[in-house]
């Protein structure tokens, strides 16, 4: 029966569960909820329920970095070989320093040539010296190619810079003085946030978090033994452990706090989180596609769908020949990130011109193509307020 039903939504083209929440820097303007958290319990969604949102944690950590960028313990333009404690170099470029700014812009010349989800006991030096993960056709900022595994270089850099685990930098510096009961890989969520977490589908079976409400044995990806002991972390070894580049659990509102901020510049209900210059780095592209979809290429654009990106930060409705980069299909700038993992698609969009947001989720959703942009169908519709 649950295997039909499940069928069933996919083959007329509904997504297993979705949510949007609308706001302003006020607070929330609407809230739209359909489907099931869990399709084996008869779960209803709410907007409340935490889901795994796939890369909008790209941009959740770029909030984290910039904290400490204010700090004064990190720095954009420093070579982060500074903070790892080795030597971090495109064997093919090897005078060129690679930066936090290119690593949060995805122009560090890294690829995912490799599985950049790494098991608990990896050594991410070792990870790094493998060739296959470099454009060596390519020098670090000359190239945009989105690539995850620039956030565990990252989120190593965190580390060693403040001595913690990067899933407690990030409830220090963001979940906790924005009061955000959201985690990364369910280590530190509340007990009912770990109840309530959404289960993700695709074509009608489960891909993941299939939990029954229950905490997952090994929050993150086991030790090659098979062992899951995070006493034995240390500061920078492994900075996928927490999968700081895909791994954030929060809910729909949640997200929906996070916007505010943004628009907000930086303050979320009087407690300020970012300084306005942090803001502004964060509005500031790094980069835009030139144009040019042969060899003179400067950046890979996704089929159109990426053709401006900042620190991990999305912009949307660029202005040139070839983009398909808008699923509001309204011309008006926006920006913030997608997410597209285990059949989920999820986006975070403020309109700072306009004073407003959308975030939104949806789980097992049709591979459908949009018909004004390179997003799917489904995220035109949840960007638009539309029925799919």
């Amino acid at each position: 029966m649950i295997s039909a039903l499940l069928l069933l939504a996919a083959s007329v083209h509904q997504p297993v569960a979705a949510t949007r929440v609308t706001f302003d820097r006020r607070g929330e303007r609407t809230v739209h909820v359909s489907g099931l958290a869990d399709v084996a319990a008869a779960r209803t969604l709410r907007a409340d329920d935490p889901v795994r949102i796939a890369s909008i944690s790209k941009l959740v950590s770029a909030i984290a970095v910039l904290r400490l960028v204010e700090q004064h313990r990190l720095d954009l333009d420093t070579d982060v070989s500074t903070w790892l404690g080795y030597k971090l170099r495109n064997p093919a470029f090897a005078e060129r320093p690679i930066t936090l700014r290119l690593l949060l812009s995805h122009r560090s010349s890294l690829t995912d040539g490799i599985d950049y989800v790494l098991p608990l006991d990896a050594d991410l030096q070792s990870v790094l010296a493998d060739p296959k993960v470099w454009d060596t056709a390519h020098a670090p900022g000359a190239y945009f190619r989105y690539t995850n595994l620039n956030f565990p270089v990252i989120a190593a850099v965190m580390e060693r810079a403040t001595g913690e685990r990067f899933d407690q930098v990030m409830q220090r510096l963001v979940f906790t003085p924005m009061k955000l009961d959201a985690c990364y890989n369910l280590v530190a969520c509340s007990d009912d946030a770990v109840r309530q977490v959404v289960v993700q589908y695709r074509s009608g079976s489960v891909t993941r978090d299939d939990y029954h409400g229950a905490r997952p044995t090994c929050p993150v990806a086991p030790a090659r033994d098979g062992s899951c002991d995070l006493s034995l972390w240390r500061a920078g070894k492994n900075g996928a452990t927490f999968a700081p580049q895909s791994g954030l659990y929060i809910s729909a509102r949640g997200l929906a706090r996070i916007g505010r901020m943004l628009l907000d510049n930086g303050r979320i209900d009087g407690v300020r989180i970012l300084s306005r210059r942090s803001v502004d780095l964060l509005e500031t592209p790094q980069w835009t596609w030139n144009g040019d979809s042969g060899v003179g290429s400067n950046g890979d654009t996704w089929h159109g769908q990426m053709c401006r990106y900042g620190l991990a930060v999305a912009f949307l409705a660029t202005p040139v020949a070839g983009c398909r980069d808008d699923p509001f299909g309204d011309g008006k700038p926006r920006w913030g990130h997608l997410g597209d993992a285990y059949g989920l698609k999820s986006g975070l969009w403020i309109d700072p011109q306009h004073g407003n947001g959308v975030a939104y989720f949806a789980t097992d959703v049709p591979a459908d193509p949009g018909t004004r942009s390179a997003y799917s169908r489904t995220e035109e519709a949840l960007a638009q307020g539309v029925a799919p």
